[in-house]
């Protein structure tokens, strides 16, 4: 059996920091005199206690460290249950327990997804402790995916170890160093964001939140209308635009190119591949517009490049109701979907390199076909594809179609439509947000599903951002057994 103790250890710790974060939430709302503080400074209280307990039973366990089946267990017990405490302000401020959980979850998960409304008129603390439960769970997703899912082996991520040495403590000072490189460059990505969009016109208090939210690309606003509030404002829409880029780049290589090597990132081909691939789309969208919606080229370029760099990125911010611009634009969009930014980065779904593994394995396949007995390697950067990175990536992808396939079923039965469910399912497991549909489209909320759709929309979100397969592997009888 695995060992628990060590786990809830850390986990202690992390209830711990949880709670000093909701202090600032609380900090506001005293600056503003709304008597809203005491959600968050009693939150804060229940969830340190929990920590503190937590922490003080099991010390001295963590001596040893942790081994892989306890770092897979730890990850998924963290983002089950930080997202119950995060939930703990929704609650005292009267929202039911399934919209709490649910505004949590897609907050941590950095969906977007929302069921709260009259955003504008709020309480200022809620909207920043909206803003932060997708920051502190950007920085988790970016260490996650930098430290853990190579480790890990989940999906092809082996492909991005970035420490080959076998001796434990190698390791772990690597990874705390790649640990502050991220936290490092995470902040001053956020604080640029801030800065510029305050330049560009944005309320102080508007750039703070929506600065934390783009750069985790998580997408939550403090308006209903979200950026179509900033419509008449291109300088904030492209600051946006931009920084949902950064979002998405691996911020390790971010941080060589600020160390001035900046063909670091233009080396790398999953981020060549993502930056072609969003031009190449904005490119047709914009050409679909300008056709068949009577805008001018630079209206039409940036509203194309808004809503491709916002979807691809995983974002979900919204600049315009893009169903209103036809179905094609609607099968784009739902397309996009599934495509999802770079490894290292804050954003969800399928994720570029995958499809370049995909595609590289299939051309490898053909040629094969054609001449059996020649070998042709293909390759990803420098990394040789091999036949167990090649069926790892193989796995992963029929796992998520299938998990898609399953949570659509799942809505279904909540009478949502066939659209509607299919899109809100691919936007959840995606970890994007807005889909198609009166409800899950852009135009739409959250708030009108009922709470047993919420419940497994929380579920499919938390699967998303785990990489499914993180999740699943705790299933198997053979990981438990000694």
């Amino acid at each position: 059996m695995i060992a628990l103790r060590p786990i809830l250890s850390v986990l202690g710790f992390l209830y711990a920091a949880l709670a000093t974060a909701m202090l600032v939430p609380a900090m506001v709302d005293v600056a503003s005199k709304n008597a809203d503080w005491q959600a968050f400074v009693f939150s804060a209280f229940l969830t340190c206690l929990a920590g503190t307990l937590l922490a003080l039973a099991m010390r001295g366990t963590l001596s040893r460290g942790l081994n892989m089946r306890q770092t897979f267990v730890l990850t998924v017990m963290a983002w089950v249950t930080l997202p119950a405490f995060g939930s703990l302000p929704f609650l005292w401020l009267g929202i039911g327990y399934a919209d709490a959980m649910f505004e949590a979850v897609s907050g941590f998960t950095t969906t977007g997804a929302t069921v709260l409304e009259g955003l504008d008129s709020l309480p200022p603390g809620l909207l920043v402790w909206r803003s932060m439960l997708q920051w502190m769970g950007g920085a988790g997703i970016a260490i996650m995916a930098v430290v853990l899912l190579p480790f890990l082996r989940v999906g092809g991520m082996q492909l991005f170890q970035t420490e080959v040495a076998d001796r434990t403590e190698k390791i772990v000072a690597r990874s705390v160093q790649h640990i502050r490189l991220i936290a490092g460059c995470y902040l001053l990505l956020t604080f640029a964001c801030a800065l510029a969009y305050a330049a560009a016109g944005m309320e102080t208090f508007d750039a703070v939140n929506h600065a934390m939210t783009t750069v985790a690309t998580g997408g939550f606003s403090t308006r209903d209308a979200s950026f179509a509030a900033f419509a008449d404002m291109p300088a904030v829409v492209w600051t946006s635009i931009v920084f949902m880029i950064l979002g998405a780049l691996p911020f390790v290589l971010i941080v060589q190119a600020l160390r001035g090597r900046p063909l670091q990132l233009w080396s790398d081909p999953q981020v060549r591949a993502f930056l072609l691939f969003m031009a190449v789309v904005t490119l047709g969208l914009t050409v679909h517009l300008g056709g068949t919606q009577d805008l001018v080229f630079h209206e039409a370029f940036r509203k194309a490049a808004f809503t491709v760099v916002s979807i691809t990125s995983t974002t979900g911010f919204v600049l315009t109701d893009y169903q209103a611009w036809g179905s094609a634009v609607a099968g784009l969009v739902l397309m996009l979907c599934f495509v999802g930014g770079c490894t290292g980065s804050t954003c969800g779904s399928i994720k570029i390199f995958r499809y370049q593994v995909f595609f590289g394995t299939v051309r490898s396949h053909l040629r094969k076909m054609v001449r059996p007995n020649r070998v042709t390697p293909e390759y990803f950067g420098r990394t040789r594809l091999t036949p167990e990175l090649s069926f790892s990536v193989l796995s992963f992808l029929i796992v998520y179609i299938g998990a898609v396939g399953a949570v659509t079923l799942a809505l279904s039965v909540f009478d949502l439509g066939a659209m509607t469910s299919f899109s809100a399912a691919a936007s959840a497991i995606g970890n994007i947000g807005p889909g198609l549909g009166q409800v899950a489209g852009p135009a739409g909320s959250y708030a009108a599903v009922p709470d047993g759709a919420k419940w497994v929309l929380s579920v499919a979100m938390l699967l998303g951002r785990l990489e499914l397969l993180t999740v699943l592997v705790l299933l198997d009888r053979d990981f438990w057994a000694n």
